[in-house]
């Protein structure tokens, strides 16, 4: 009786591995949304009150909900093989200084500009020009659109949206 099973599974499962119906229909094209990223290089003088106003390039598109991050290029390390490797901080990014207090790489913004500047506790007419000259930021541009604020957590929670990762 065994074998007589056993033979029924084996060759069910051939008959049945093999069945292919008709392709279903093409589903529609999907969406591809990337951000956007662009690099700047700012010089933080006295002349220009230590900040930088950055209009974001026409070929951009932002949008008002839209999430803009700001990074720093903190340091270029070699990668082992010759070549670099850049190395991010994302602001504000604050800097404390050897002979006492600190100052900071921060920005605001619009969907039209971004607004690079520095701030602190010092003089920063002090400041060397490792930090002030030739400081390379880049600036992403995160598509985002605005949540429905008018939603309760009961309401979010019976949407079907949300998975609770609970124990």
């Amino acid at each position: 009786m065994k074998k007589i099973f056993l033979l029924f599974a084996i060759a069910g499962s051939l008959i049945f591995s093999s069945c292919e119906g008709d392709p279903g229909p093409q589903g529609a094209p999907g969406i591809n949304i990337l951000g956007q990223v662009f690099e700047v290089t700012v010089n933080f003088t006295a002349g220009n009150d230590f900040s930088r106003l950055v209009t974001i390039p026409s070929n951009v598109e932002v949008f008002e909900s839209d999430v803009i991050l700001v990074y720093w290029l903190e340091d270029v390390v070699p990668d082992g093989t010759g070549g670099t490797i850049d190395v991010w901080s994302q602001l504000p990014q604050t800097i404390y200084l050897d002979g006492g207090g600190s100052f900071q790489y921060t920005f605001n913004h619009t969907f039209i500009d971004v607004l690079l500047f520095l701030q602190g506790d010092v003089d920063l007419t002090t400041l060397g020009s490792g930090f002030t000259i030739d400081q390379v930021f880049r600036i992403a541009i995160v598509p985002s659109e605005f949540a429905d604020a008018n939603l309760t957590m009961e309401q979010i929670m019976n949407s079907g949206d949300f998975v609770f990762l609970g124990n």
